[in-house]
This record gives C-alpha cells, sequence and structure tokens, in this order.
C-alpha cells in the first residue's frame, strides 16, 4: 500500500512526505501560488510517466530487449464539454520489432498506475 503526508502551513505550497522522501506541490504564480513545486494534476501525469517507464523497463529487462532510453511524456486535457482525457507518447532509444514495440504498447495499457486512472477508484474522506 503506497502512502503519502501532505502538511499545508500557509498558501499553496504543499509539503508531501512519501516514505523517506520530500517533494513540494505548488500551483504557478499565474494561479495563485509561488512555483516551488509540480502542480497537482503535473504530480498526477509524473506518476503515469513513472509508473509507464518503470514497468516497460522491467518487462524488457525479463524479455532481454534493449530499449535504452525511455521518454514518456504525458497530457491532460478536457474538452469544452468537460470531458478529460490524458494523452501519453511513449519513446525508445533503441530501434526495436513491430512484435515488441506492440508488446509494449499493451504492456503500457496494463500499469498499475494506467490501470487505477483507467478503473476510476473510490476515494473515502475522513475529517478529523
Amino acid at each position: 500500500m503506497a502512502t503519502v503526508h501532505l502538511i499545508s502551513e500557509s498558501g499553496l505550497a504543499q509539503t508531501i512526505r512519501a516514505r523517506t522522501h520530500h517533494l513540494t506541490a505548488d500551483e504557478p504564480v499565474s494561479s495563485g501560488g509561488t512555483d516551488t513545486g509540480p502542480a497537482p494534476y503535473e504530480l498526477l501525469l509524473a506518476s503515469l510517466a513513472a509508473c509507464t517507464s518503470l514497468t516497460l523497463r522491467m518487462y524488457a529487462d525479463r524479455k532481454g530487449w534493449s530499449l535504452g532510453r525511455i521518454a514518456v511524456d504525458a497530457r491532460f486535457g478536457r474538452d469544452e464539454a468537460g470531458n478529460e482525457s490524458i494523452d501519453r507518447e511513449v519513446s525508445f532509444g533503441q530501434t526495436l520489432t513491430k512484435e515488441q514495440r506492440d508488446r509494449l504498447a499493451d504492456i503500457c495499457e496494463k500499469t498499475p498506475v494506467t490501470k487505477t486512472l483507467k478503473r476510476g477508484t473510490p476515494i473515502r474522506t475522513t475529517l478529523l
């Protein structure tokens, strides 16, 4: 189970602790923040991108495939009707066969964070 702890003293900058790591989330100045860290949607996209790359690397290593550099770009968008979507582009530093690319595309759809986002997850909130 993954857990994080967040403290907000004032303003929009947020101090996040995940295990032994400390992160800052904030909004850009144009949104009233101080731009001391990524915005929440950027952190969500970073989680998706990191999980994608980690999963692909682990899969390729088990198969003995050399992928070289993996780059993942993710964009969140909302259309005029309010429909939200995420576009993800993945590129590799090594040339891959069509079969490898097809299999890796399938693996992208099965990463843990991808599956969580696609199926939706109930969120239970308790105010203490």
